[in-house]
């Protein structure tokens, strides 16, 4: 069950992405927009811990502020592995990426998602 509610978090939060940037397009199938969710959420459980780390240094030195450029990768690398979202740049992605993290917080608090 947490799996399903972790794909619809991941669901929403690439539709509010696409809806409020310009340059995220998602696929209006909802299976293709439940597939795309779910590759985000694999590369992010398998791809960011290893991009964090390899990137502790820059974290460090910007007081966080490089896990923007991470979380725009793991964006980016999404688009890559899938037809359903194209993201048109870097910058679209940086900010496709604050959208979708604070979405993704916002959601994960008022459904008591335990991650």
């Amino acid at each position: 069950m947490r799996i399903i509610i972790r794909i619809l978090i991941n669901a929403v939060s690439l539709w509010a992405a696409a809806t409020l940037i310009d340059g995220i397009t998602l696929s209006s199938d909802v299976v293709s927009v439940l597939v795309v969710a779910a590759v985000f959420g694999l590369v992010n459980a398998f791809l960011k811990p290893i991009a964090q780390v390899l990137s502790f240094p820059l974290i460090i030195l910007t007081l966080g502020l490089f896990t923007l450029v991470v979380n725009a990768v793991m964006l980016q690398i999404t688009d890559a592995l899938t037809s359903g979202i194209n993201v048109d740049g870097f910058w679209t992605a940086i900010w496709g990426g604050v959208v979708i993290s604070l979405v993704s917080w916002a959601l994960s608090v008022f459904l008591g998602d335990d991650n």
